[in-house]
This record gives structure tokens, sequence and C-alpha cells, in this order.
């Protein structure tokens, strides 16, 4: 009986098992079983795998303390194939986001495999979902469904799968609107909006959410809320509007974490809207929080705070000491930069630039992988020296900042421009030094050369002895070390012992020369490596060995062969006087070009130093040493380099620019540079902006109205100055090359490289004058009656417009019957008052012939080329002398 009542209440509890596992009956058996079954193993699990991933998430990210803190400290990586991703649905409600949900890692024993935390999270939710969801008549029955769509919703917002994201929350919000999630759900579902960029409708939705349900919904979920809405301010960069819901979220929540993290970013927002002092409060409340934050808004807030510069100069003993004290501290370690970096400033701002540069450096070795704070670092220090001029420095360093700073720097493109120029200065300066050395040389007399290279070697040879000593003395610290094995140590002996020139109170020195025992093993190194080497210069040179000691140099060969040493090699020449004399420019145009280059350098330099750098002081000291240089009456420099001076004086020393313009305007009357200075003034010109008025010349200029624009162009240099001007002078140019030919053009060119050599127009003029007019200098008629482009020309003069008249009419006619098979007519600007009237497009010089006696006119075929070069050279007598001369 024992054991059939037993077997009885067992068939009864599987009946019942078997009844509860149904998702179709809506009873209260129905509902416990799938809401336990869903809550304490499925969710539970699910709720497991989540958080550890999340976890995982946060320890991964770095945050940029240089920028506005998110208000979530992690970062969402997206993939794009992997976004938009719809797994194959397992059946469902027709019509319900179950029919995108699939359980895709799960194994056939019901297991999860692989995948991250947040795939599993969300294949449990899925799973719960799918096999305990009891959707009946319309409603859902089991009320653990809301937190498998909120667990499903939130898996996948972390894992970068916004737009399912959105859609699970927005299931929650239409499907079960008694649920005590919707005031979660509606959160995240605007967390989901700011994450797509939706920052407008996420600020709307969450302004209306928060004045609706304030005070009625859970502190946290306030706090959440809040801390978001900041966060679309943040993104849209209404900085201001940000500080108040983040007030708010820091008041209600109560994470330690989130109270760090938001009062530093309410310090980063008031600092940026200019609430210095609000910042300052907010930066040192999260200092006194001391070990309840994260030690990193501990460490940056102290930062911040030193940024801010708030703190009267009477606080700097304080300061040095606070972070003399942060820095010993051995918990700081991992912020050395940052604090390294904090106390370089310090220094910085009251001039101690060297102790500044020590600390930034510091901050720079001590970079634990804020790579954005390493290329501040890099900046400041790149900084330090473009004030000092240090730019070879300072173009380094600018270098490294630029190597590892992000593409999107707001910054990076000004930085791009100073390195770029700062590579010009380097060079131009290493150009002036190393040429005017050379030349110093040169104009040296032979016994001055002597005398400064004699000098010269003596100090070298006390210098190799100082380095070979310290070198001894570092050897001499380990025993082990064969000291006297030194790669040039034979060299070293040889050179100093046979010079028999050794320096003057060294007699009593402990240097190894003067060890007998030191002396006579060296000896012995010097011959074992050697041989018998004679008392003569270039001992080491085989062939300058005499007659007498020739079976010594033999013998060496044969040892140097065997034992790998280079016998025979060049001599050491480094303490050789005549060997350096024998450096010096003899050649007249070598040290022609030596001159023009370190001139052009000068220029260059005084140039980029006033226009790009502003360092008036540094250009003038490089035009006057340039005009010291008394350059050649017709060197190119000279005009420009007075100009320029004269600006810069204008800038440092009224009295001295006066006196400029005064030796211009009386030794170069005639000068373009004479009239610009007599000429300067501001003026409106039809209250056009620069862009207008230039945009306005050259529509003129590419009508072919060359004349107007002449007029015109010349009319705005005379009477209007700005940042345009370099670009006025350039078109000029192209008119002066179309009105009176390539030497006018070259002229004009040259007062454009060199007035504004450090402008993009300057540039182009310099590189224009060296390759494109160079190869138009260059070209010559070739008259090539086998070319397939001709044209039939006239050359015409105002003077004779009655007699032209018809001329034309007849060509214009005849173009314009012929337009369809290409023939055009054009009347060509060739000087003032003359004018070249032409027919385009023949094929060969018979065509052009043809044309010219069926119409009747006194004309000439002439090649494409050619007529390009009559254009370019104004030649066109001399093309008909050539080509066509009287018969």
């Amino acid at each position: 009986m024992k054991s059939l009542g037993s077997y009885s209440l067992l068939l009864i509890f599987s009946v019942l098992f078997i009844v509860s596992c149904s998702v179709k009956q809506d009873r209260l058996i129905n509902r416990g079983y799938h809401a336990m079954t869903t809550r304490y193993n499925i969710l539970y699990n699910g709720d497991m795998a989540y958080d550890e991933a999340l976890i995982a998430l946060k320890e991964g990210y770095y945050d940029n303390f240089w920028e506005i803190l998110p208000v979530e400290r992690i970062e969402i990586k997206v993939d794009p194939e992997k976004e938009f991703k719809i797994s194959e649905p397992i059946k469902s409600k027709p019509g319900s986001i179950l029919d995108n949900l699939s359980i895709e890692g799960e194994n056939k024993e019901g297991g999860l495999d692989g995948g991250t935390g947040f795939e599993r999270a969300e294949n449990k939710a899925t799973k719960a979902i799918q096999k305990h969801s009891m959707y009946i008549q319309g409603r859902e029955r089991n009320w653990q469904m809301d937190e498998a769509y909120l667990l499903l919703g939130k898996a996948r917002y972390y894992d970068g799968r916004f737009i399912p994201a959105l859609e699970s929350f927005n299931y929650i919000l239409y499907k079960y609107p008694d649920s005590d999630k919707i005031d979660e759900a509606k959160v995240w579902r605007e967390k989901s909006n700011l994450r797509l960029s939706y920052d407008d409708i996420a600020i709307k939705n969450l302004k209306e959410f928060i004045h609706i349900r304030k005070g009625k919904m859970k502190k946290q979920t306030e706090a959440d809320a809040n801390a978001i809405l900041a966060q679309g301010y943040i993104n849209i960069e209404k900085f201001e509007e940000a500080i108040a819901p983040m007030k708010n979220a820091l008041e209600l929540t109560q994470s330690k974490e989130e109270r760090a993290r938001y009062s530093f970013i309410l310090g980063q927002l008031n600092a940026r809207v200019g609430k210095k002092a609000e910042a300052f409060h907010y930066f040192e409340s999260v200092v006194k929080m001391k070990r309840k934050g994260p030690k990193s808004y501990y460490i940056h807030s102290y930062s911040q705070m030193a940024e801010l510069g708030v703190r009267k100069a009477s606080d700097s003993t304080a300061f040095l000491k606070l972070y003399r004290k942060l820095l010993k501290d051995r918990e700081n370690r991992p912020y050395y930069d940052v604090l390294n970096r904090q106390v370089g400033l310090f220094y910085n701002g009251v001039g101690k630039t060297d102790l500044a540069l020590n600390y930034l450096k510091k901050a720079v070795k001590e970079s634990k992988g804020d790579e954005q704070l390493k290329a501040y670092n890099y900046l400041s220090i790149a900084d330090i020296y473009f004030n000092s001029a240090g730019y070879a420095e300072a173009g380094s360093y600018y270098d490294s900042a630029l190597s590892i700073l992000p593409e999107k720097f707001k910054e990076r493109y000004r930085l791009t421009k100073r390195r770029d120029a700062l590579k010009e200065v380097v060079k131009y300066e290493q150009i002036a030094h190393k040429n005017d050395s050379i030349l110093n040389l040169v104009a040296m007399t032979a016994d001055q050369q002597i005398a400064y290279f004699t000098k010269y070697v003596e100090d070298l040879r006390r210098e190799d002895f100082r380095k070979l000593q310290a070198n001894l003395k570092g050897k001499n610290r380990d025993s082990n070390v064969d000291y006297f094995n030194m790669a040039n140590f034979g060299e070293a002996v040889g050179s100093f012992m046979e010079s028999n020139s050794l320096p003057q109170g060294m007699g009593n020195s402990t240097f190894y020369f003067y060890s007998q025992q030191a002396s006579a093993y060296g000896k012995q190194d010097f011959k074992r490596k050697w041989g018998n080497r004679p008392l003569v210069d270039n001992w080491r040179w085989s062939s300058a060995l005499n007659n007498s000691h020739r079976e010594v140099g033999q013998t060496e060969n044969s040892e140097g062969k065997s034992k790998g040493n280079t016998v025979g090699s060049p001599p050491d020449n480094r303490y050789n006087v005549d060997h350096y004399i024998g450096q010096i420019p003899k050649d007249s145009l070598e040290i022609g070009k030596l001159r023009v280059d370190r001139d052009f350098a000068y220029f260059q330099l005084g140039s980029m130093y006033s226009e790009q750098f502003k360092k008036y002081k540094l250009a003038a000291e490089r035009f006057e040493k340039l005009l010291a240089f008394v350059p050649a009456p017709a060197n190119r420099l000279i005009l420009p380099s007075m100009y320029k001076l004269y600006k810069i004086y204008l800038e440092i020393d009224n009295d001295k620019a006066m006196a400029m313009k005064a030796y211009i305007i009386r030794n170069y009357p005639n000068s373009r540079y004479a009239k610009l200075l007599q000429n300067v003034k501001m003026s409106e010109i039809d209250d056009l902006s620069p862009e207008q008025l230039f945009t306005k010349v050259y529509r003129v200029y590419a009508s072919g109205d060359i004349e107007k624009a002449y007029k015109e162009v010349d009319f705005v240099l005379e009477n209007y100055d700005n940042d345009y001007i370099s670009k006025f002078e350039l078109l000029k140019a192209r008119i002066i090359a179309r009105k009176e030919g390539i030497n006018a053009y070259k002229e004009a060119l040259n007062f454009i490289a060199m007035t504004y050599s450090s402008t993009k127009e300057g540039k182009e003029a310099e590189e224009i004058l060296n390759n494109e007019v160079v190869s138009l200098e260059a070209r010559e008629f070739t008259n090539n009656n086998s070319a397939d482009s001709w044209k039939v020309a006239v050359w015409v003069s105002d003077r004779d417009a009655g007699q032209v008249g018809d001329l034309r009419r007849k060509m214009a006619d005849f173009g314009a019957i012929n337009e369809q098979i290409g023939i055009k007519f054009s009347e060509d600007y060739y000087l003032t008052s003359e004018k070249i009237l032409v027919l385009h497009g023949f094929r060969s010089k018979e065509d052009a012939e043809k044309v010219i006696d069926r119409l009747g006119i006194l004309a000439y075929p002439v090649e494409t080329n050619d007529y390009v070069i009559i254009q370019i050279k104004k030649n066109w007598k001399e093309f008909i002398d050539k080509f066509f001369p009287p018969q």
C-alpha cells in the first residue's frame, strides 16, 4: 500500500508538472512555474553573464580627461555588419518581436557555447522569452517577461546593436504598460537614441519624462535620466544647459563612483563656459572624497584645478609642497605623467623654462598609455622651445605630437602649418650657418687659415684626451674588462704618441700613457696589430711608406690580410691641418653659389620670422645681416629686404622705419617699392569683401579684356591693403604676361617671390620662375610643316581701324559659316593698341594656305606651338622675318 501510495503521489506530481509546462493555459500553476523558472534559472544566469561582461567593459575603458568625460564610463565598439543583423527566427506569435529572436549560442544539450558575455546574456533572455512567454489573448501572463526584454535590450545595447536594442525597449513600453520597469525602459530607450545620434529626440523625450515622473520613480532611475539628458546637451555642445540636469543627477545618485564622475564632469562643464570658481569647487569636491572615489578622478581634479589658474600667486609654495607630496606617494605612480606635467606648467608660468622642460620631459618618460596627455606634453615642450627660438627642437617635438594626436584634433591644422614652417626655418638656418662659416674661411689669408685650423686641431686633441680618460675610468670600474683591447686603441696610441704634442701639465696625470705597465702593454698591442711602423706622416697608409721601410710594409700587409685588419685604409685626417685647408673652396663659381644660397637663406629667415611667427627682432637681425653683406647692386634681394625691414621697424622702432622709407624713396624712386611706400593707404572699394573684389577683377581678366583688367588690379593694389594683396599681385603678373610678354612676367614674378616669400603666392611665383618660365624661355619657333594644328593669323593695329574692318568681317563670317567643322574666329590681345586676328582649327598648313587664297587677305599660316611662342615672347615681327621674309 505504501508503494502504491508513493506511485500515486508521483503520478499526480508528474501530471501537475506536465500541465504546468504549457504556455497556452492561463492557470496559476502555469504562471507560477514559468515565472520562477524564468527568474531563478534562465534570467539569473543571463544577469550573471551580463554583469561580468559589463565589469570587463568598464575595466578596459580609458578615460580621456582632456575632453568632457562621457556620462557612461564605457566605449562601445559598433560592428556595422553585426548592428543590423537579424537571426533566423524560431516560430513564435505572429507579429511579435519574437519573430526576430533566436538562440544562436545554444547547443544540443541546452547549454550556451562561446560568444561574449553580452551575447550569452542576450541568448539567455531570448531563451526565456521563447520558452516561457505566456502571451494569451493579447496579454502577457508571465510577469518576468518584461525583465527578459529589458535584459535583452541592455545586452544588445552594450554589444553595439542599438536599433535592435531600441526595439526591445519599445516592446516593453507598448506591450507591458503596467510593468514596474517602464521608467527604466524609457531611460534605456533614450540612451539608445543618443547612441544613434538622435540627440534632439532623446532630449525632448527625457525632458517630458522627467517633468511628469519627477519624484515618482526610483532615485537611481531619476539620476540616470538626468545624467543622460545632460549627455544629450553635451553631445550638441550646449554645455550651459547640461549643468542643471547633471547637478540633479549628482544629488540623486547613491553610487560613489558616479558621484565622483558627475562632480568631475560638472567641473569640466563650468570650466568650459567660463565659470572658473564653480569649476574649482566641483574639482575640489572630488579631491575631498579622497579614497571614496576612483584615484583617477582624484589626481586629474588636482590637474584641472591647477590649469584653472584661480589660485593666488602667494599659493605657489603650497602648490609645490602639495605636488612634491603627491609625487613621493608610491600609490600615485600610475599618474606621475599627470603630476609632472602640472609642475612643469607651473615652472613655465613663472618663467623657469629649464625646470619646466625637465618636468615635462619626465612626464613624457612616465607616460602610462594616455596618448593624448603625451601629445599635450610634447606640445608644451615644443612651445617652450619655439618661444625661446629653439626651432629645431620645437619642430621635432611638434612632429612627435602630431604622430599621436587624433586626425580630428581641432588644433591639428595649425600645428601642422607651424611644424612645416619650422622645417623650413631649420633648413635655412643650417644653410646660413654652414655657408657663413665656409665664406668666413674663404675670406681669410693663408696664415689666418693655418692658425685657425691649428687651434681647431689642438682643441680636438684635448677633447679626445678627455673622452679617452673618461672612458678608461669607466672601464676600470669593471675588473673583468680588458680596457686596453679597445677598438680604436692602436689608432689612439699611434696618433697621440707619434704626434708628440701632448698638452702641458699632464705629466703627473694618472692617465694610462703615464703608467709604465699600461704604456708597455699599449705599445705591445699596437705592434701586434700594426707591426713596426716608421715615424712618418700617414703611417697607416702603406703606399706612403718610404723604400727603407718597404720590408716592414710588406710584413704588415701580410699580417693585416691574415688577421682581417684594414691595412691600406684611408688615413685619419682629423688632426691634419692641410686636410682641412684643402677643403676650402677655391673656384669662384662655387664661392658665388655659396653666397647666393646664404643670402637667400637670410632673406627667407627674415620673412618667416616676421610674417609667420611675429618674431620681429629675430627677423630684423636676419635682414640687417643680409644687407651688411653688401651684395651686388643688381642683387634681387636688396630692395625686398629693405621694404620688409621697413615693415618690421614699424612694429619695433618707428624712427628706423621712417629712415628706411626715406632711403628707399630717395635711392630707388622708380621702383615698385617706392611707389608702394608713397601710396600705401586704406580705403573701401564698392563695399566689397576682398574675396568679392578678387572675383570681380578675375572675371574681367578671364573675359580677355586685358587693358581693363590691368587698370582694375592696379587700382586695387594702390588703394587697398589686406591679406589678399599677394593674390592680386599674382593675378597682375599673369595680366602682365599677356600684356607685355615673358620678360615683364619674370620681373613681376620676382617681385612677388621676394616681397611675399612666406605666402602661398610667393612660393608659387618662385616655383613658376624656376620651372615654367625657364621652360618657356627655352622654346623656339619650329614651323613644323607636318604639325596637325594650324591657324590663319593677321597682325593689326588700332591705328588702322578703318582698313581693318573689312578684314575682320571676312574672317569672322568665314568662322561663323564653318563653325560646324571646328573653324573659329577670335580677336586676340597682343600689345597695347595691337591685336592678332585669328582663324583656328586647321589640320594642315595646306588647308590654312587655301583659306588665305580663298579670302584674298594678307595673312599667314601659323603652327599652334609657334603662335603660343608669339604671344609669350611678343615676337611677331621676328616670326615673319624668319619664315616669310620680303621677296
